[in-house]
């Protein structure tokens, strides 16, 4: 038997029922894709589930505001993918009437949507037989032809896609895009996989060569960069608070957070103190300030690792507000989309 017949019969035995395999609907398919990135399913899956509820078609998702869809997608990371999503709702809502792409190319014409994921649409929704590629088929085909070459690499990746294009099920792609990527999570996982159970343990040249531990291979990214945010979390008559939305380019961009004092490493109270700010708006008025907690949280990104702290200021006299700032009362704030390091600590001190 065939490698894409055997996985396609593993998969109808083994695989788990999610509720993004009960349809074809692409609007579906496409939401699971887009929340999926990045994502384990155990984690995924309630965003998923809410945002159906939520928004059950493209045009609810469409008229929804900005601000309302990155709260439902809070925590989630990465949200550039929840301004992708919405945007890319609104652009098939109102300019192709509610209805996607239907092909592989078409789909790659939407915001946010890329070779894997027009890839999977284009097949579970139509049965374009276009092969899906992603972390779980990198690991799998690595591990079965026993290929060293680093799947983060424009050769490595040109490689894989021209592999898997080969190896597709053309009569059922949908089934066999789906096949590779569950026996990925499941059978062939990163670690301790069940080489011993495997079926395809009689032709996996890793397993015979003893490479399987060390594939895929990937090129270690360096240069983390450390950045230090120090939060002034304002408590006015007992009552109020600041906040204030990101703006322009970058980590939380149109995420609500309280005004912060970045720095290039770890400070204090009286290093908070001689902050121009500080000095301007608080250190003439009645004034108490502590340490949230004195160690630093660690937010680890995939490019950036952020140290933050907080520190609470109470006070009776409200600072000068910027222009992108806003008093609001404290019992409103979890109404607002805020990074999870900021919603994690709103859950514990509010």
């Amino acid at each position: 038997m065939k490698f894409s017949k055997k996985l396609i019969t593993w998969y109808l035995q083994n695989k788990r029922t999610m509720p993004w395999r009960e349809t074809t609907n692409p609007y579906y398919i496409w939401l699971s894709e887009i929340i999926l990135q990045q994502t384990r399913v155990a984690q995924g899956l309630p965003y998923y589930q809410s945002f159906v509820k939520t928004y059950p078609t493209v045009f609810d998702l469409a008229s929804a505001k900005e601000e309302q869809v990155l709260k439902l997608w809070q925590g989630l990371g990465y949200y550039s993918r929840a301004r992708n999503l919405h945007t890319t709702a609104k652009y098939v809502a109102n300019e192709l009437n509610g209805v996607f792409p239907d092909t592989y190319k078409g789909l790659l014409q939407l915001k946010g949507v890329g070779d894997y994921t027009a890839s999977a649409i284009a097949s579970i929704c139509y049965n374009e037989p276009v092969p899906v590629v992603d972390g779980n088929v990198y690991r799998v085909l690595s591990r079965y032809f026993n290929i060293n070459t680093a799947i983060n690499t424009t050769q490595g990746i040109k490689e894989f896609k021209k592999l898997a294009v080969q190896l597709i099920d053309t009569e059922e792609p949908a089934v066999y895009n789906q096949a590779i990527m569950e026996f990925g999570a499941l059978q062939c996982k990163p670690k301790s996989p069940y080489c011993i159970v495997c079926p395809l343990n009689d032709s996996c040249e890793g397993l015979m060569k003893g490479t399987v531990p060390s594939l895929p291979v990937k090129l270690k990214k360096v240069n983390i960069k450390k950045r230090y945010f120090n939060y002034l979390i304002f408590v006015i008559n007992d009552s109020q608070t600041i906040i204030r939305k990101r703006t322009g380019k970058g980590i939380w961009q149109n995420l609500y957070e309280f005004k912060v004092l970045e720095s290039d490493r770890e400070i204090g109270i009286d290093e908070v103190k001689k902050d121009v700010f500080f000095q301007k708006n608080i250190e003439q008025s009645v004034y108490t300030i502590i340490h949230y907690q004195e160690a630093d949280v660690l937010h680890k990104l995939s490019h950036q690792h952020l140290y933050t702290k907080f520190f609470i200021i109470k006070t009776t006299e409200k600072p000068v507000l910027s222009a992108n700032e806003e008093l609001i009362n404290i019992k409103d704030i979890t109404q607002y989309p805020v990074p999870i390091v900021l919603g994690n600590f709103i859950d514990r001190f509010f």
